[in-house]
């Protein structure tokens, strides 16, 4: 899990993109994590079932390369407008979780009318707190080893979906996708650290229906995080999914599947 490759490339913008397209139905644009995407991803298989999954690898993840001027989260959601547009896509589900959380709501504060629902997962990109207080878990003063107890409520579970760290067996096309995502995130969340300080003042421009998803076991950004999260946000609600942590969705995704086919039905 985390690094098989995307089946499909599309050109926007003048760059080409790695994405996956899955399913019929209302469009759903899902912004993976900063691990990478997975096209077997269990949560967007079970989302694919009901709607029109379109699921892009970030400039410079996977595949995916980083044009020239892309190097902040801000670039990639003014991209990821692009994309929208030169798709044609209207009435969408907009989805995303961790690093693509935060992807997401900088581009909901834009104010696109072709947005109908936000839902974000664990996401981050805020700060809260005052200067002397960390908000979020320095994840890279961290070991690929620690990710499973960091990530995830069950760390057999973290384990599984590393298959087990045997790093050293990978084949080179997936270790180099790896590679490429842990770079990526670095570039795009180095300093400051996961958050952008100017997000905190826009998002009360998200005028959408929002859904804030959050783990119980998160030890990367605590449920508290996520309430101030969903307080930033008019008239967003948060739900809580027990025995889940950062990376929840990967260990329940029915569960996650089922909050956002409820919110979105409501």
């Amino acid at each position: 899990m985390f690094m098989s490759p995307l089946p499909d490339r599309r050109t926007f913008a003048g760059a080409e993109t790695e994405i996956l397209i899955k399913g019929e139905g209302q469009p759903l644009l899902f912004l993976h994590a900063g691990h990478g995407f997975d096209a077997e991803d269990p949560l967007i298989e079970r989302l694919s079932a009901s709607y029109k999954v379109i699921a892009p690898s970030h400039p410079g993840f996977g595949a995916s390369p980083r044009p020239d001027g892309v190097d902040t989260v801000d670039d990639i959601a003014y991209r990821y407008l692009d994309l929208i547009e030169d798709l044609g896509l209207t009435d969408i589900i907009l989805v995303g979780v961790s690093f693509g959380g935060w992807i997401a709501a900088e581009l909901a504060t834009k104010g696109s009318d072709r947005i109908a629902k936000l839902v974000l997962i664990d996401p981050v990109g805020v700060k809260f707190g005052d200067r002397e207080t960390r908000d979020i878990t320095d994840i890279y003063a961290t070991t690929a080893q620690q990710i499973p107890e960091l990530f995830f409520a069950d760390e057999t579970k973290g384990l599984a979906a590393l298959n087990n760290l045997d790093f050293k067996d990978l084949p080179e096309e997936i270790a180099l996708r790896f590679a490429r995502n842990r770079e990526a995130l670095t570039l795009f969340g180095w300093a400051p650290t996961l958050y952008n300080p100017k997000l905190k003042g826009r998002l009360h421009r998200i005028k959408v229906p929002t859904l804030v998803l959050w783990g119980a076991e998160d030890r990367i950004v605590p449920v508290d995080y996520g309430r101030n999260y969903a307080a930033a946000i008019p008239d967003a609600r948060i739900e809580i999914v027990q025995d889940a942590g950062h990376y929840g969705y990967l260990e329940q995704p029915q569960a996650f599947a089922d909050k956002i086919t409820g919110f979105l039905g409501a």
